[in-house]
């Protein structure tokens, strides 16, 4: 397998060229773009890896970019910006960043970025190697079948979930330690008509959370981020 492809969104022509040369020479394929229609226009011919996205662009900001990248292709996004806040880390994650790095930033700790989010973006394994190893995805000590929409435990005993519960569970079991904020949530699972600013996904995330973990007081299977969402640990 080749190197990672990742996309430069940044409308600071200084800053692209840095980032062109330190990741191209450490091996990436990297892609420039300087705003969100040469983005938009790059989508339609091929997706990236990951992506590099400066909140401050002209025009469609990072923040709407962020969104829209994750709930049409699900792409790892790190953001980059010159404000570097608190409160514009904590906005820029709940729309659906994997990280955040503020101007000016050392490249070697970019790079450590870049390479830890790939890490973490890495699909779940099969937890069986047999021909329904495709449709099952572990998670600790249970086994769950996309096929049959069922939760298994070691011993194989199912484990009964509603139909909201599964879907929750399948979008974090798909996506291991990767922070996950609430809006997200209602987007891989296609329930839209829970509010986001309500507590109808943090009271089914507590009630999985009774069938899942052996303390759900002190959760070790779906972390709770405070100010991001919830993240499934895995390995």
């Amino acid at each position: 397998m080749g190197q990672a492809r990742v996309w430069v969104v940044d409308d600071d022509a200084e800053v692209r060229q840095l980032l062109h040369d330190y990741l191209g020479g450490h091996g990436y394929q990297v892609q420039l773009c300087a705003d969100s229609t040469a983005l938009r226009q790059a989508l339609e011919q091929e997706l990236p890896d990951l992506v590099l996205l400066d909140l401050g662009l002209p025009g469609e900001d990072g923040l709407s970019l962020a969104r829209f990248l994750r709930e049409r292709h699900d792409l790892p996004v790190i953001m980059i910006s010159g404000a570097g806040t608190p409160l514009d880390r904590t906005i820029g994650l709940e729309v659906g960043a994997d990280d955040y790095l503020g101007k000016p930033f050392d490249p070697r700790e970019l790079l450590a970025r870049v390479k830890s989010v790939l890490r973490r973006y890495r699909p779940a394994q099969p937890a069986i190697d047999s021909a329904e190893a495709a449709d099952t995805l572990r998670l600790g000590r249970f086994r769950l079948d996309l096929q049959r929409r069922q939760l298994r435990d070691d011993q194989n005993t199912e484990i009964e979930l509603t139909a909201m519960e599964f879907d929750l569970l399948q979008a974090f079991a798909q996506r291991p330690n990767r922070p996950l904020s609430r809006d997200q949530l209602l987007n891989l699972t296609q329930h839209r008509d829970w509010n986001p600013y309500d507590r109808s996904i943090d009271i089914r995330i507590a009630r999985l959370r009774r069938k899942l973990e052996d303390d759900p007081e002190k959760p070790q299977i779906i972390r709770t981020l405070r100010g991001v969402g919830y993240m499934l640990v895995s390995g």
